[in-house]
């Protein structure tokens, strides 16, 4: 069952000079059509200025279409009886934590979304409580967010829309600040939250080794979808995947250096753990 529904949308931007005239007018989304299912886990790749962020605030209403439509669980974005209701259904998460976080102590800023909506106070608690329990930050609901790491803050954010109840909720370059352990540990938690609570989970990023672990993966170049698909199909055109301005995983190069140098390794590998995982079994095959 579609959860965002978008045929055929199209988003431009002016830009002006001081004085205000139109310069010229950039198209940031061309004539896109595309759904995403309820309960699955999308990633959206591309390099900067692909369309990928403009797409995104188009699936809370942050922003509304110039052409064509988008629809969010069966409501029309450019109705504005619904933009409530769909920021409601579609929690967003954006790059810098400290954008998103406005209250002094981390309990508080979990439960402030929930009390602008008017959620009775036992509940604001429970949904608080449970929140920091679900992104691993129960121990730290006292502490000032200022004296967390970026990783922390970013759960912290992450713990405030899931108070919301949101059945949806997009990370746009949510670990573009992060550290490389902060990025794992921050999608282990994406991932835990798909699994298990089967919150839609749309990414947006430009690091690929994150998209791996998508059920699907969506690549934007020029506003357009030029592909669409599984990871392991998607990441096996690593020609194509080039020439839009991206990398293989670096899993998938590594395997692919060891299949040139004679190592009986299948092609496909995607991360670490998989390629350890060939690695050990091609030793065992050779004798060893």
């Amino acid at each position: 069952m579609s959860f965002f529904d978008i045929s055929h949308l199209s988003c431009r931007f002016d830009v002006k000079d001081e004085n205000g005239d139109v310069l010229m007018t950039n198209t940031a989304v061309d004539d896109l059509s595309t759904r995403i299912e309820k309960g699955t886990f999308t990633a959206i790749l591309g390099t900067n200025g692909s369309g990928k962020s403009t797409l995104a605030r188009h699936l809370n209403a942050l922003l509304v279409p110039d052409e064509g439509t988008v629809i969010v669980d069966g409501m029309n974005t450019a109705d504005a009886d619904n933009l409530l209701p769909v920021r409601e259904k579609v929690g967003m998460v954006f790059q810098n934590p400290d954008n998103q976080i406005i209250a002094s102590v981390v309990e508080e800023d979990v439960g402030f979304g929930p009390e602008n909506i008017s959620v009775p106070t036992d509940e604001i608690w429970k949904r608080v409580a449970d929140s920091l329990q679900r992104v691993g930050m129960t121990s730290f609901r006292r502490y000032s967010p200022n004296k967390l790491s970026g990783g922390q803050k970013q759960r912290v954010a992450i713990a405030g829309i899931l108070a919301m109840k949101p059945q949806c909720m997009i990370l746009d370059e949510p670990t573009a600040m992060l550290d490389p352990q902060g990025r794992r540990s921050l999608i282990d938690t994406v991932v835990e939250l798909n699994h298990r609570e089967k919150v839609t989970i749309v990414l947006i990023t430009h690091f690929i080794d994150e998209a791996v672990r998508a059920d699907r993966i969506i690549v934007m170049h020029n506003g357009t979808i030029r592909m669409d698909g599984a990871p392991r199909t998607v990441l096996q055109d690593e020609q194509k995947l080039a020439q839009l301005g991206l990398e293989l995983p670096q899993a998938a190069k590594l395997g692919a250096m060891l299949r040139e140098g004679g190592i009986d390794l299948p092609a496909g590998i995607l991360d670490g753990r998989e390629l350890t995982d060939e690695i050990i079994k091609a030793w065992k095959r050779a004798g060893h």
